[in-house]
């Protein structure tokens, strides 16, 4: 047998203030439903087995170890895992890789293209290459040439433009994308150090041949190599919040900092 329901009830006190919502416990990949990007996927497969094939075609054709000391070698090897990694996220509908590992990826091969075009090629250039470094590579190393220093930085250019979301990379992790050229500063140094005195390429670039220049010149270029580096990855950022979203709202921005 149930008691009686009462007939009057007494109001409850009011809550002072707006109550507070807590955060919500459930991932926004639970609200919002994933989408497939078969598109970006192929896309960014192809810019990995683009960069993969050059890689090795440059190992087959020369000396493999003097070919993976090259920058340019190094970071196409971390651009095609990154493409990979990400084509396959893009194609199961999976949550991006980090911004911060997109946007170290993208600063290396920019920078890869940038001193090849501006430093290495350039005759104009205090640091252009002489002798059988600058003699044009032909047949196969020539098509390795070319997509290594100047196809796929394009192509991870126009990936980062048209195919991600902006405003993913932060002002904070730009002293954090320096770590790797410092490290291969320091790489080539001591590689040099290692070679015997006379050898063939012995420092792979003309601003670090100490040799020619001496460690006082190499840091000092190495220095205004790393303030130019450090200029490009802040440019980067603030394009990158700047830019519109070309993946839902073409004339909105990223622009949060």
């Amino acid at each position: 047998m149930t008691a009686p329901i009462p007939r009057d009830i007494p109001d409850l006190p009011a809550i002072p203030g707006n109550p507070a919502l807590q955060p919500s416990p459930v991932p926004a990949s639970a609200v919002i439903t994933p989408v497939r990007r078969p598109a970006a996927a192929a896309f960014r497969l192809l810019v990995a087995l683009a960069a993969t094939a050059s890689v090795t075609l440059e190992m087959l054709l020369g000396d493999a170890s003097r070919a993976l000391g090259h920058f340019a070698i190094q970071s196409n090897i971390l651009l095609a895992l990154v493409m990979a990694l990400s084509a396959r996220r893009a194609w199961s509908a999976g949550r991006p890789l980090p911004g911060a590992v997109l946007g170290a990826t993208l600063l290396y091969v920019v920078i890869t293209a940038l001193v090849h075009h501006l430093l290495l090629a350039n005759e104009a250039s205090p640091f252009s290459l002489t002798g059988e470094a600058a003699a044009a590579p032909t047949g196969w190393q020539a098509v390795a040439h070319h997509t290594l220093h100047t196809l796929t930085p394009i192509a991870a250019v126009l990936d980062w433009l048209l195919l991600t979301t902006p405003g993913r990379l932060h002002l904070r992790q730009a002293g954090t994308w320096l770590l790797y050229p410092l490290a291969y500063l320091a790489f080539s140094l001591i590689r040099g150090e290692l070679l015997l005195p006379g050898t063939a390429d012995r420092y792979l670039y003309p601003f670090l041949d100490v040799d020619q220049d001496g460690y006082k010149k190499v840091l000092g270029n190495a220095l205004l190599l790393g303030l130019s580096f450090y200029t490009l990855a802040i440019l980067l950022v603030v394009l990158d919040h700047a830019r519109p979203n070309p993946l839902h709202h073409p004339w909105k921005t990223g622009f949060r900092l």
